[in-house]
């Protein structure tokens, strides 16, 4: 039982006891024929004098273990949030960003795990672009029924096969029928209409001289302007397999128009020449991507492409942001104990976990390891030594000078305090982890105040249930005596009125005489 409850059990008992003095006036009452006894007061006084106490010492307990738990909860999602701010500086992601950047425009670059701080020089002599075709014009009749047959469609070397009816033997149809295909290998078509007539336009979604659309048709019916979509297409050239196709006295250009040739991105890294299906690319340079556009292709009056510097180095931005947000959660963890073990003199309150073992040992250890020194050999290294100072409330204060010097120029300190293994940071993860995890101390507290949650509940069931039994008995008790005494009453004043009174001569008297 805590303080709080055994004052609340006293203060409680004493406010029942007046009430059940008051209560004892209807017995008084009562007995001298005054009134007839408050048998409701009674009781319900009787039992709260009984009960009060007890009560009021659980009711304070339950409260107390809510508070205990809220408190918990505020403590552990601060560690929680000191934890992930922790994070980049206890894992090596922070050490380890890197930014990439062009000197010019055409090349976006970004770098990423496995890069290294570096100077390339760039140049672009092609982009990598994506095929597209053009087929020969279709009359306004022919777009509405093309025949039937079968369709392949196949880009590089995967291929789609689709069956032409009456369902979707329209121009229109056949570009629907290509876009909806489940087996689509990366091909989109669409219906340009043009001064000739309607073309289908087809279009590889990959970039890349292997993704190159390929088009035949078998099984066509007699007549079907269908079969002029039959065609061989490379990378460079379009040839045609089917032949001159006529149609209802209507002559359809055989053949495809190839309107974008498929072809490999092509440039040089320092001097080196590579190639790429794609323009974003990732495995020239290690842990970097850099994207290409046209407008870092060469120049058109000459036959050298264009270069540019692309420069790898430490993102010391990120690194500033990712060590300030270390510094905010762990002055907000700060404050929130501070918070927790307040003491207010002037209105005696105090703060949930004020002189609590579990947040002490929590504070003393996090403090002792923000005020220390990492060692590496020889060299001791500090929060201060990046310009991060401790203050006397325990915060921290980052002078941001100090600390842009040192992770531009001392990244050898910033290392050092930051290591994987007995870095700053990794020293309080590794706390955090073992105060939060299961079995923790934290863990502990809060199984040991649900335990007691479980007990107070059960407590306060027998409570009430003996309060219930108490209620009965003494309303059956006081029922009886209630009625008792208003017998006695009743025959003492006939006895009264009988034997004659001090204000009645009464008829024995009268008979006397």
């Amino acid at each position: 039982m805590t303080v709080s409850s055994t004052v609340a059990a006293a203060s409680a008992t004493a406010s029942a006891n007046a009430a059940l003095q008051q209560a004892a006036q209807s017995v008084i009452s009562g007995s001298t024929g005054n009134s007839t006894m408050d048998v409701q007061s009674l009781v319900s006084a009787l039992v709260n004098a009984r009960t009060a106490g007890t009560t009021a010492s659980l009711s304070s307990e339950a409260s107390n273990d809510t508070t205990q738990i809220s408190a918990i909860g505020q403590l552990s999602a601060a560690l929680s949030a000191l934890q992930a701010a922790a994070g980049p500086l206890s894992n090596g992601s922070m050490l380890s960003t890197y930014t990439a950047t062009a000197s010019g425009t055409g090349i976006t670059a970004s770098a990423g795990t496995g890069a290294v701080a570096g100077t390339y020089t760039i140049g672009v002599t092609q982009i990598a672009q994506a095929q597209s075709i053009t087929s020969g014009a279709f009359t306004t009749s022919q777009q509405s029924n093309m025949g039937t047959g079968t369709l392949n469609v196949s880009l590089g070397s995967s291929s789609m096969t689709i069956n032409v009816d009456s369902s979707n033997n329209t121009l229109s149809g056949l570009a629907s029928a290509i876009n909806t295909a489940n087996n689509n290998p990366g091909v989109t078509a669409t219906v340009v209409n043009g001064v000739d007539g309607a073309h289908l336009v087809l279009t590889s979604t990959a970039t890349g001289q292997s993704n190159t659309i390929n088009v035949s048709v078998s099984n066509a019916s007699s007549g079907a302007a269908l079969s002029s979509l039959a065609v061989t297409s490379t990378a460079g050239t379009t040839s045609n397999t089917s032949g001159t196709y006529t149609s209802t006295g209507s002559t359809v250009s055989s053949g495809w128009t190839q309107t974008t040739a498929a072809q490999d991105a092509l440039f040089s890294i320092n001097g080196t020449t590579a190639t790429n299906s794609s323009n974003s690319i990732s495995s020239a340079i290690t842990g970097v991507t850099f994207t290409l556009t046209s407008a870092a292709a060469s120049t058109a009056t000459s036959t050298t492409p264009e270069t540019q510097t692309l420069t790898v180095a430490s993102d010391t931005a990120t690194q500033e942001t990712d060590i300030n947000n270390f510094v905010t959660a762990y002055n907000t963890l700060v404050s929130t104990m501070t918070s927790l073990t307040a003491l207010t003199t002037s209105s005696g309150s105090a703060g949930p976990l004020l002189g609590d073992s579990m947040l002490n040992q929590i504070q003393n250890t996090l403090a002792g390891i923000i005020s220390g020194a990492v060692k590496s050999g020889s060299t001791s290294t500090s929060l201060a030594t990046i310009g991060i100072s401790l203050n006397s409330d325990g915060t921290l204060t980052a002078n941001q000078t100090k600390l842009d010097a040192a992770v531009s120029a001392n990244s050898s300190a910033v290392g050092s305090l930051f290591n994987l293994t007995n870095g700053i940071a990794a020293q309080l993860n590794s706390s955090i982890t073992s105060f939060t995890e299961t079995g923790g101390i934290v863990d502990a507290r809060l199984n040991a105040i649900n335990t007691d949650i479980t007990s107070v509940t059960t407590q306060q069931t027998a409570l009430s249930a003996y309060a219930a039994q108490l209620t009965t008995m003494y309303q059956n008790q006081f029922t009886a005596l209630n009625a008792l005494m208003a017998s006695t009453n009743s025959n003492a004043q006939y006895l009264t009125q009988l034997f004659g009174g001090t204000s009645s001569a009464g008829s024995l008297a009268t008979n006397k005489s």
